[in-house]
């Protein structure tokens, strides 16, 4: 992990100027703040898309139409061509902050995304993906204790392009962290992470290009903090992203990532990377 992402960050509450920014706007930007109150914890969703003009407008209304009412909506758009920023605008009020730029992929709109977030939860909604229903959110935080509680972690279910549903991620009654060595257990469209993880273990690595949210849990395996597991599906995860039919990519990166993080020695790590490869290879000639 690059020393500058281990560094401290400051919350912002508006992105500094770029010669590439082709607007900006929401309610930020006409002086509406959102804040915590002991009740309800204030949860910032975080839209990262470019030329998303096919399914941004459900993601929103998704986002935007929650019962759970504590909450801000922040888009990073990273300069798209297509009618992105027209969906965009038509929702300037209700969006607290939006953006649209050129930028250096999903990790850096993340991590922008990061230092404007306000709430004391923190989840990542691409466009494609989106709430699965509009008491989503007060579902997954009945109850929680913000003080204790860093993850806060429901299920999400995988749809294709027409979006008729693929499956529905695994979950346990219990957290282990050992599962992070097989799949990424927790994924970010059902995760809900504490501001203050991100203070403490810094921001996404832009080096990474489809695993940048396994690399970030990654950096506190050794003393995971505390996970709140919600038997509810709280969001779909659309099957068209920048990683859909690259497994071996995706693969190559985990285990980098793994073997960086030195989360068990080498011997070990190739027999699970066999398991998962084997696994993969079986399914794929099953549904030949």
């Amino acid at each position: 992990m690059a020393k500058s992402l281990e560094e401290k960050f400051e919350s912002i509450l508006l992105l500094p100027e770029n010669q590439s920014r082709q607007g900006e706007g929401g309610l930020r930007t006409k002086g509406v703040l959102k804040y915590s109150s002991a009740n309800e914890p204030l949860i910032s969703i975080i839209t990262a898309v470019y030329n998303g003009e096919k399914y941004l407008e459900d993601t929103i209304q998704s986002i935007l139409n929650q019962t759970y009412k504590n909450m801000e909506y922040i888009i990073i758009d990273g300069g798209s061509t297509d009618r992105t920023l027209e969906i965009i605008k038509k929702y300037d009020d209700k969006i607290d902050y939006w953006v649209s730029e050129k930028d250096q992929g999903i990790s850096d709109a993340f991590n922008k995304g990061v230092k404007l977030a306000q709430g004391i939860y923190i989840n990542f909604q691409g466009d494609g993906d989106g709430f699965v229903a509009n008491d989503s959110l007060e579902k997954v935080f009945q109850d929680i204790n913000s003080d204790k509680d860093i993850f806060v972690s429901a299920k999400i279910k995988r749809i294709d392009i027409l979006g008729d549903e693929i499956f529905v991620s695994k979950q346990s009654k219990l957290f282990d962290k050992r599962s992070l060595l097989f799949r990424m257990s927790m994924p970010h469209q059902g995760l809900f992470t504490h501001i203050s993880y991100f203070k403490k273990y810094g921001l996404f690595d832009a080096t990474n290009i489809f695993s940048m949210d396994y690399e970030h849990l990654l950096r506190s395996y050794k003393e995971f903090p505390r996970v709140i597991l919600r038997d509810v599906i709280v969001a779909q995860w659309r099957a068209d992203g920048l990683g859909n039919g690259r497994f071996l990519e995706i693969f190559q990166e985990y285990d980098k990532i793994k073997r960086d993080h030195k989360i068990a020695n080498g011997f070990i790590l190739s027999l699970m990377n066999s398991w998962i490869l084997l696994k993969y290879f079986i399914k794929r000639i099953m549904h030949l």
